[in-house]
């Protein structure tokens, strides 16, 4: 078996034992949330649009991932076929999230925003749920690379 020992050299530098991929992935998706948050104060605060009415979709972002959070606590994975729990909190959070899509649109329907910012929110919207939904694929496995160790 080939081991590159230019990687291995690098993470025996790691600190107590943290694993570098997790470390960079980590980093990485935190670089992505700020991009996202920083399309959507873009879209609030330019002197052109100068309406604060897309901050409430920062409810949506933390109202997302609790209902698969909530569903993982409670289901058991043994059992391979679908679980009703599990189906109900993926439907949750699909409304949630076009929820979200949803409401700029309104918003700039109805002439509450301008549709540059309308656009601007859209963009972030996506790059924020975009950066969720990668934190849960990487670490939302159950094995040594799980986030709910921490």
């Amino acid at each position: 078996m080939y081991i590159n020992t230019k990687k291995w050299e690098l993470c025996k530098q790691c600190i107590k034992g943290i694993c570098c991929v997790c470390v960079y992935t980590l980093i990485s998706l935190s670089f992505g949330g700020a991009i996202g948050l920083m399309f959507l104060m873009l879209g609030c605060a330019l002197p052109v649009y100068d309406k604060y009415w897309p901050l409430f979709l920062l409810f949506f972002y933390i109202l997302s991932p609790i209902p698969y959070c909530i569903s993982r606590r409670v289901v058991d994975d043994t059992d391979s076929a679908s679980n009703a729990c599990k189906e109900l909190a993926i439907f949750l959070t699909t409304g949630i999230v076009i929820s979200a899509f949803g409401l700029p649109i309104i918003f700039a329907r109805a002439e509450v925003i301008a549709w540059g910012a309308c656009a601007l929110v859209l963009t972030g919207n996506v790059v924020i749920f975009g950066t969720i939904l990668g934190f849960f694929l990487v670490f939302g496995s159950n094995d040594d690379f799980s986030w709910q160790q921490w």
